[in-house]
């Protein structure tokens, strides 16, 4: 068969050529046949699309999922009584109707935030139970154009796994689409609100741990009077060694062991609440009378200031959309409306009435409303809720990190699967030192629950906030809600959000700092090695080889095919990177077979493994050439038992298979074919091809080597409309699909070589002093610190051959 035959099988109808010869220049020509001898994927990615159906769940499974999100994803929420009231009135209590107007603010804090805002409408922005400020970006990632690394192509939306609408023309959500498309600064302000929302929840998996903990060992203070603060804060941070240091084993095996314990904590906070109610001052019930609200606001600025405290009783909720993808969102609504929500607000009406008949009580209120004999095995209980709500910020921080390193906005740190079970169930060891080691330097250097407070009040608060504005194209472009809903949403998430807000901001200077400065840490890396790896990219795509060029040396690319593999990994998923000419012109030789290796993450939780790999043939067949695309979701992740490479020569050898097939069962002319126009050479412009056979002249490619160019060479077509072409420097096309597949197979034996380009990336002379820092300096220093893509592969030092180049940005 003739290497070329598909590239070029053109039905002209009556249009003269010289009319379509004049219409191209030679610029144009030629990416026109950059595109047909690197065609897209569309045909593979066709043929890869199964079926994918949302699990659905028993109800005694499901029941049972939502006893078991307890233990992962409400122990925040549940530890927040424990230092909420003293954080309300740090300086005491003046009369019974402020701590009235306290809990109304609680409890409809409570109603809106948590109940009405996340259970049952962010919860539903899932992106495929997957939560969090970046599964949010990756919905609208789909539906807009707003990803910063254009990496993306249309049959990526060919996935079982990805969803996406199209809007009619003059609809709203197709001018709210334009209109975020329609700029690089819109693009940016919203990649850079995703970050920052990302960086406060990363504080808030600092400072999550260091309060809970410290707020429950201080119970010890109440039984033993004369302990000191520093022997309170020791033990915390001994507590929090320990939990950090249990990570490793992951979610799945202590889930288990911690909804038993957080279930117990939660009956034990609501029978609480409810002796208390009984025992102490029953009226502190007319809190859920909202003009109790009213009243309190007109006590003056103190009351105002207040709303920090008040604020955290809400702490956790952010954690509880980030926590996700543990369990489904059926179960968590199950548990928070069935268990959670009713026990908080007997819990908290009942520590309020024992303030209101017990004011100069105010610290450690929780314990001391206790009833003696059950003072430590309660301890004990709200020490262990403490370490299990340090654990659903901890998982989520775990998965927040992983998201953003797919996405490109995080450098590459060790990501380990903790369950063969539950894909979101990760660990990353470096951020977990690291978060450890930020937590004992909080706890140990506040040593006050005020300060550390206020600091996670803002932290909190900025990631509700983020989470609204979000929220809003949400609503617009995936849901298609009307415009009142929306603006319903918008109006009541910001009039309870906008109040604590300017609470916490009151704060800054007495704690609040401290996530923003985390949070601006956090911003500068991920901005930093975003940038970074922009430009990386956009170096790959402005210097591409030209397929003209690699045509022209022929079948031996113009050197010594020696037996073996050679796959070359480039962040392009077309047309193939400056790094490979960099390789073959320093070097005599190169493999036999080449496959041109993209991984790219794309906007979606996770790829099939079915759909993973897309193959594509480039250029003729005596070329040997392949290019494979290796798509990844930001769930997935490559694991040690992770045979890369295996799973890769399969996909191409079932690809040669169905290309086998292909050519087979199809006529020949019905392949996409293009003619082009070269220097010195008649030419003619790609037209409509068809698989009717009814071309009146066609043109057939050859491709030779001869003088390192391509040339068209005239053949008159057969009854089918098909060519014979023998490939060029002599060597002979395969008979059947048995000898091609035999021919990869003795390459792969042969051996295989991982060929890595190490871009190297310089600011220029003339750039500022912010830039050359960024680049030079930081960017240089995280490339360093971070995993090679060798270690992310699993690629043995004996098969890998780096290939350096520097550029100046």
């Amino acid at each position: 068969m003739a290497a070329c035959k598909k590239l070029l099988l053109i039905d002209l109808k009556s249009e003269p050529m010289e009319t379509r010869t004049n219409e191209y220049s030679r610029k144009g020509a030629m990416w026109e046949l950059e595109r047909n001898l690197d065609q897209p994927m569309d045909a593979e990615a066709g043929r890869l699309r199964n079926m994918y159906r949302e699990k659905t769940y028993p109800t005694i499974l499901l029941l049972r999922l939502a006893f078991q999100s307890l233990g992962v994803v409400f122990g925040d929420l549940g530890t927040s009584p424990l230092y909420v009231f003293y954080n309300i009135f740090p300086h005491g209590i003046e009369d019974t109707e402020q701590v009235i107007g306290a809990l109304s603010l609680i409890i409809y804090s409570l109603t809106l935030i948590p109940l009405v805002k996340y259970v049952f409408i962010v919860l539903r922005a899932n992106d495929n139970g997957q939560g969090g400020t970046f599964a949010l970006y990756s919905l609208l990632c789909r539906h807009a154009k707003i990803n910063i690394i254009p990496n993306q192509h249309r049959t990526d939306q060919d996935l079982t796994t990805y969803s996406h609408r199209t809007y009619e023309e003059k609809s709203l959500a197709a001018k709210i689409q334009r209109w975020l498309e329609g700029h690089q600064f819109r693009k940016n302000l919203i990649l850079i609100l995703v970050l920052f929302g990302t960086c406060m929840a990363v504080g808030d998996g600092i400072l999550t741990p260091a309060i809970s903990v410290l707020s429950a060992t201080g119970g010890i203070q109440v039984e033993e009077g004369r302990m000191r603060n520093d022997v309170v804060v020791i033990i915390s941070v001994v507590i929090l060694i320990g939990l950090f240091s249990m990570q490793h084993y992951g979610t799945d095996k202590v889930s288990w062991l911690f909804a038993p314990i957080v279930f117990v904590w939660f009956i034990l906070i609501g029978i609480l609440g409810a002796v208390n109610i009984c025992k102490y001052d029953h009226s502190v019930l007319k809190a859920f009378n909202p003009v109790y609200v009213y009243r309190y606001f007109k006590r003056g600025k103190t009351s105002w200031t207040s709303l920090g405290g008040i604020m955290l009783s809400i702490t956790g909720t952010e954690a509880l959309f980030a926590d996700l993808s543990y369990f489904p969102v059926q179960a968590i609504q199950i548990a928070f409306t069935v268990v959670v929500f009713p026990c908080l607000l007997l819990q908290y009406t009942g520590q309020a009435a024992f303030i209101a008949a017990n004011t100069n009580q105010v610290s450690h209120a929780f314990y001391i409303s206790l009833p003696a004999p059950i003072l430590w095995p309660a301890f004990a209980v709200a020490t262990a809720a403490a370490i299990v709500a340090s654990q659903a910020t901890i998982s989520a921080t775990y998965s927040i990190i992983k998201q953003a390193l797919a996405l490109g906005c995080f450098p590459r740190v060790k990501i380990i699967h903790t369950s063969k079970k539950y894909l979101g169930q990760i660990y990353s060891p470096d951020i977990n030192w690291i978060l450890m080691v930020f937590c004992i330097a909080v706890t140990a250097g506040f040593k006050n629950q005020s300060q550390i407070a206020n600091a996670y009040g803002t932290a909190v608060i900025m990631v509700m906030l983020v989470t609204t504005f979000l929220m809003i194209p949400i609503m617009l472009l995936v849901w298609r809600s009307h415009w009142t809903l929306v603006v319903a949403f918008t109006v009541l998430s910001l009039l309870v959000e906008i109040p604590y807000f300017s609470a916490v901001v009151r704060k800054i200077d007495q704690g609040g700092w401290v996530p923003l400065v985390f949070a601006a840490g956090f911003m500068i890396i991920m901005y930093v090695w975003h940038y970074g790896t922009l430009k990386r990219y956009e170096f790959e795509m402005h210097s591409k080889v030209s397929m003209a060029w690699i045509l022209g040396l022929g079948p031996s690319l113009g050197l010594v095919r020696v037996p073996g593999i050679g796959l070359v990994y480039t962040e392009l998923a077309s047309g193939v990177p400056h790094i490979f000419s960099h390789f073959i012109t320093n070097l005599p030789a190169i493999h036999s077979t080449l496959v041109f290796v993209c991984v790219k993450y794309l906007p979606v939780y996770t790829v099939p493994p079915d759909e993973r790999f897309l193959v594509k043939r480039i250029g003729p067949k005596n070329f040997h050439m392949f290019r494979c695309v290796a798509r990844y979701g930001y769930k997935d992740i490559h694991k040690k038992d992770d045979d890369f490479e295996k799973m890769l020569f399969d996909s191409l050898l079932l690809f040669v298979r169905l290309e086998s097939m292909m050519e087979e069962y199809s006529d020949s002319d019905e392949y996409s074919t293009l003619m082009m126009t070269l220097p010195n050479n008649p030419g003619i412009s790609n037209g409509g091809v068809t698989a009717t056979g009814t071309s009146n002249v066609m043109e057939v490619m050859s491709c030779t080597s001869s003088h390192d160019s391509i040339v068209p060479v005239n053949s008159k077509s057969n009854d089918t409309g098909s060519s014979q072409v023998m490939p060029a420097s002599g060597q002979m096309a395969f008979q059947t699909v048995g000898d091609e597949i035999a021919f990869l197979n003795a390459c792969r034996d042969a051996g295989v070589v991982h060929i890595l380009g190490n871009t190297v990336i310089r600011a220029r002379r003339d750039s500022g002093f912010v830039k050359k820092i960024a680049i030079n300096y930081l960017y240089a220093f995280l490339r360093k610190i971070c995993r090679e893509n060798s270690a992310i592969f699993n690629v043995p030092h004996e098969s890998l051959l780096n290939v350096g180049q520097v550029f100046y940005v």
